[in-house]
């Protein structure tokens, strides 16, 4: 286990500071801070290429002590994983883990923070900083490492809003994949897709080609489009929403999650804004629409469909019980229809996984 010994702090743009000491990559970064209230899933979260570019704050004191599962090379969708690397740039915690036990536990947080250069502070008092970002919203902060190395990131270095980089593009694979063999084809549009979207799928034997965000998919010979989840602003990824357009006026069912949910809109003809700290933990309420029926969802976002600017052909599916914001969208007469949450949840509840049988069943 790491000693603790390096001092570090945690500096916001809008001036508050944190101190606490470093753990894994000892290494001075910066990115959007922002908070997730999840009390256990941190391989799958760090690892969820929606964070990419941000300091995640984990408000659950403890974090560390199930460690981190083994990853095995030959698997192309290892469990526990959502990526194949970290996608935060940073990590805080209350307080550290000294020591870690799981049956499939290969390593400490630290020493797999160490392996893929990320940086982590620990004895920070995350209930006061989720205070301030509550309060203030998200918002752009770095890490500074006593005796860092880094040149890159310092104490006069500026604030970078990531929101301005087209961050879907930074974590998009650059090559076309394809997963399983069944008698049913699904484009997945990777905008940062989770993993567990093609193990969802590939579990109700369909089988999955997967795109970079800005391939043409109009001109794959495939049942469905399923756009996934990922980062930043989505009006950056004007690839994806382009061939969206062009999607929307055929009849293939197409399924939207989350960044999905976003893109489909847009391409539909609504706006998106950005929330002011965003919706990320393991227990948002959604309220599907014309029913009393609520869902206890997993959700990572910091954008949303303005759902006053709906064309008269599309309507709101779901709508969060928390906020009034907007959690889905569906076509009144095609087989179009997208969630803001996340159905393949890891982590989080499993209560909306049916939505994939629904996909699926849809494609006979």
């Amino acid at each position: 286990m790491p000693q603790l010994e390096r001092k570090a702090r945690l500096v916001l743009a809008d001036g508050h500071e944190f101190t606490g000491r470093v753990f894994g990559a000892a290494v001075s970064i910066a990115g959007e801070v922002v908070f997730a209230t999840g009390m256990v899933g941190y391989p799958e979260a760090l690892t969820d290429p929606s964070f990419r570019g941000q300091i995640l704050v984990l408000t659950y004191p403890l974090i560390g002590n199930y460690g981190v599962p083994r990853r095995a090379p030959e698997e192309a969708l290892p469990p526990g994983f959502e990526s194949a690397r970290i996608q935060t740039c940073g990590l805080v915690v209350a307080a550290l883990s000294d020591e870690y036990s799981h049956w499939s536990a290969a390593s400490s947080l630290h020493e797999w923070l160490v392996e893929d250069g990320v940086t982590g502070i620990t004895g920070v008092d995350t209930r006061a900083l989720t205070k301030v970002l509550r309060e203030g919203g998200c918002m752009p902060g770095k890490i500074l490492v006593e005796g860092s190395p880094s040149a890159a990131v310092n104490e006069n270095s500026p604030f970078e809003d990531i929101n301005l980089r087209n961050l879907v593009a930074e974590v998009s694979t650059g090559e076309v994949v394809r997963y399983g063999d069944g008698r049913r084809r699904v484009v997945l549009v990777d905008c940062g897709a989770k993993n567990n979207i093609a193990r969802s799928l590939l579990r109700r034997g369909v089988s999955v080609l997967l795109v970079p965000w800005d391939h043409d998919f109009n001109k794959e010979d495939a049942d469905a489009i399923v756009v996934s989840n990922g980062p930043g602003d989505p009006k950056l990824a004007a690839a994806t929403i382009d061939h969206l357009r062009v999607a929307l006026e055929g009849e293939r069912p197409v399924f939207g999650v989350c960044l999905g949910n976003q893109l489909v809109g847009l391409a539909a003809g609504c706006n998106t804004y950005k929330l002011a700290f965003g919706h990320r933990s393991q227990n948002q309420p959604c309220l599907e629409a014309g029913t009393k029926r609520c869902y206890i969802t997993s959700q990572n976002h910091g954008f949303a469909i303005d759902a006053k600017t709906l064309p008269p052909d599309w309507e709101e599916w779901f709508r969060n019980a928390n906020d009034g914001t907007n959690e889905g969208i569906r076509h009144r007469s095609k087989p179009f229809y997208t969630v803001q949450f996340h159905p393949e949840a890891t982590p989080g509840p499993e209560d909306t996984n049916f939505l994939f049988d629904r996909f699926v069943e849809s494609l006979a």
